[in-house]
């Protein structure tokens, strides 16, 4: 079992290869520190600019396809088939490649996916907007996997808490991109030429970033050895870890938390709060805001309180905003609800990645499972909440957030850490 393993600051070496997952921390100067680091802020900053890009403009792709909510929540449904297949192989190519690897073809694939949506818009097809958004999701899924194995890696060598600061470059991303979105709605930018613009800064970002992540992280050049590392290379292995089941559900319900706004939220304010697209945008934004503050404020506040306290209070305030946004009789409440609702729904995402990744054996194994259930919420939210929301309406369909926020937070207390963290000097590379 995965608890039956110390935490990374404290384990001792369990294999040998014949080149290292990512090199040993005592041999990295600050500098390489710091362009990995950089690299990985760059690679989540400009998903989640093209993610806004895409969410801001989906009012305006609505309309010129002619797609209904229900129809909608099947062409958003593309982003998350996608994000599946990319989540299902990313962590056999990260074993088996690297994470440098799978970054490198996640980021083109998603610069193909943004650029694909944009000429299908000016084409007027739903249908190929939901092949754009598959390319876009698999890029993101496989992307996600080699982006985290990598902050994992770098978390335990810097012996300090990362993973959440790099979600909150997403989120930062997500937020520059609800402005620069707000800014495009105002002046009716083309959505043709919003998104290709999104995806050449994509691009040149993403030549810069690839160069300079480790060439090898979570590569298994040779096998780990040992009764542990025999019972994670079982297939389906981690599923009978309760442990990592545990994890699978905070996970599940969070980012169903986070991914129902990244989808629905413009909508949600258009349609529920008669709101024009420019506001929505801008509450979009706001959101995107929110959870940046909570991602880069979390990593002194995990080292502070600890993992169980702060994920319990994120799953409070999501579940306050998202009540908030359902059933506030005016904007100016829902809009205040959006602000708790990213700030509760900051840290869920990458606090149980970090928590899969505590045991160094299989750490690769265990993040992509766990991610798994993670796309599975974004893979069932989208036509889920549409097909309610035509019933009932985007503001009614988000209870069904707002309960799996309520599971999710029944399980936070069995992923704590596996065991007390041993007092060591952080690396610094700030």
């Amino acid at each position: 079992m995965a608890a039956t393993h110390p935490t990374p600051e404290r384990a001792p070496p369990v294999h040998q290869t014949t080149e290292p997952a990512a090199p040993d921390s005592a041999t990295l100067p600050v500098a390489t520190l710091h362009r990995w680091r950089g690299a990985l802020f760059a690679a989540f900053f400009v998903t989640g600019l093209s993610m806004a890009t895409w969410v801001t403009r989906t009012p305006d792709i609505r309309d010129v396809t002619g797609a209904s909510t229900a129809q909608m929540g099947l062409i958003i449904a593309g982003l998350s088939v996608g994000s599946m297949v990319g989540i299902s192989v990313g962590g056999a190519l990260v074993a088996r490649r690297g994470g440098r690897f799978v970054v490198r073809w996640g980021m083109t694939a998603i610069v193909a996916g943004v650029a694909t949506v944009a000429l299908a818009t000016a084409a007027h097809s739903g249908v190929l907007v939901a092949v754009g958004l598959a390319l876009f999701g698999y890029g993101m899924g496989s992307g996600e996997i080699g982006q985290n194995v990598e902050g994992v890696a770098l978390e335990q060598q810097m012996r300090r808490t990362v993973v959440p600061s790099l979600h909150g470059c997403y989120s930062l991303g997500i937020f520059v991109g609800g402005l620069t979105g707000l800014a495009a709605n105002a002046v009716a930018l083309p959505v043709t030429v919003h998104l290709l613009v999104a995806a050449a800064v994509t691009a040149a970002a993403s030549v810069w970033l690839v160069v300079n992540l480790p060439a090898a992280t979570g590569r298994e050049s040779a096998r780990e050895t040992g009764p542990s590392a025999e019972a994670v290379d079982r297939p389906g292995s981690v599923w009978r870890e309760p442990r990592t089941v545990a994890i699978a559900v905070v996970i599940l319900g969070m980012a169903l938390a986070e991914g129902s706004a990244n989808d629905w939220l413009p909508l949600i304010m258009v349609d529920g709060f008669a709101l024009t697209a420019t506001v929505g945008a801008l509450i979009y934004a706001g959101f995107g805001g929110a959870m940046a503050v909570g991602r880069f404020a979390g990593g002194a506040l995990l080292d502070r309180f600890g993992r169980t306290r702060v994920l319990l209070t994120s799953a409070a305030l999501a579940a306050t905003g998202i009540a908030a946004v359902a059933f506030a009789p005016n904007a100016a409440l829902g809009g205040a609800g959006v602000v708790l609702w990213g700030l509760g729904a900051s840290l869920g995402f990458p606090v149980a990645l970090s928590a899969a990744g505590d045991d160094p054996v299989g750490s690769a194994r265990r993040v992509s499972a766990v991610a798994t259930a993670g796309y599975a919420a974004f893979l069932v939210g989208p036509p889920v909440l549409g097909l309610l929301g035509e019933h009932w309406g985007l503001r009614g369909a988000i209870v069904v957030v707002l309960v799996m926020v309520g599971v999710a937070a029944v399980f936070i207390p069995r992923i704590r850490p596996l065991t007390p963290a041993a007092p060591s000097a952080p690396v610094s590379a700030a």
